[in-house]
């Protein structure tokens, strides 16, 4: 199985077909497998590459605190690893954030974004600066087997086969773990950053992901060449619940990028 060595972690990946490079990044407590209905589709026109973000899915997390800086360090380094210059950058919520921010950081290796329902920030009103703490919290005491029913239950509405993958890839995290995880993912923060981020995104947001709706007019309006499209019987699963049209507006995206 392919896996590469990176800050004291064994990141695992997957790359299918050829030509330009989407890298997807997968949502928190999932794993790669969340892209396979793109990869799937994608892979017939694109090198699309996968991955688990360190301590989810078969990438190793080291026993230390996780510092989410990390994450976008990761994704540039698995370019490298790749030999890959320049690739467009897909994910979703955490997964989302993550692309987000290695367009922030590093923005000679991003082509374009593919942002999907995907929070800039941790604090945006005063729910989140409310809730966001409790919830850091009370991961401490949550059972990983009662937050993946919570979270099959929640985001297989539109599609029933979510619940499965959705149950295994959150039940394979250990506890400790994903408290580390959680600790340093719930604390991301690129609210001051948006107007740094100088290539061509689109955002696509689940008409019913209430999760993070309240963000994405403001990340489209402070993202210079942002566009943003809600996706039609979507959850927070939003790739998964509707991939038909998550797929066409990717490629519509990509298209319209190659004739300039």
């Amino acid at each position: 199985m392919p896996f590469f060595a990176h800050n004291d972690s064994e990141i695992y990946y997957e790359v299918a077909g050829s030509g330009d490079a989407i890298l997807f990044t997968h949502g928190a407590s999932w794993d790669h497998a969340q892209w396979r209905p793109q990869v799937e589709e994608l892979s017939n026109d694109y090198k699309t590459i996968v991955w688990d973000v360190r301590g989810h899915g078969k990438s190793t997390l080291p026993d230390r605190k996780v510092d989410s800086e990390e994450f976008s360090s990761d994704l540039i380094a698995l370019l490298q690893h790749l030999g890959i210059k320049q690739a467009h950058l897909c994910g979703l919520s955490m997964g989302g954030h993550i692309s987000l921010q290695t367009a922030i950081r590093y923005p000679s290796y991003v082509q374009s974004l593919l942002l999907i329902g995907t929070p800039f920030t941790n604090t945006y009103n005063w729910f989140e600066k409310l809730a966001i703490p409790l919830n850091r919290l009370s991961s401490r005491f949550i059972p990983m087997s009662l937050m993946a029913s919570i979270q099959a239950k929640t985001l297989s509405t539109f599609n029933k086969n979510n619940a499965d993958y959705i149950k295994k890839s959150v039940h394979s995290i250990p506890h400790k773990q994903w408290v580390r995880i959680w600790d340093a993912v719930s604390r991301m923060e690129s609210k001051e950053d948006l107007h740094k981020v100088s290539c061509p995104t689109l955002i696509l947001q689940g008409d019913h992901d209430t999760m993070t709706a309240r963000q994405q007019k403001e990340m489209a309006n402070k993202i210079p060449q942002a566009t943003l499209v809600y996706i039609e019987n979507a959850h927070h699963a939003t790739n998964l619940d509707n991939p038909v049209q998550v797929n066409k507006q990717i490629m519509k995206h990509l298209v319209s990028l190659e004739r300039f």
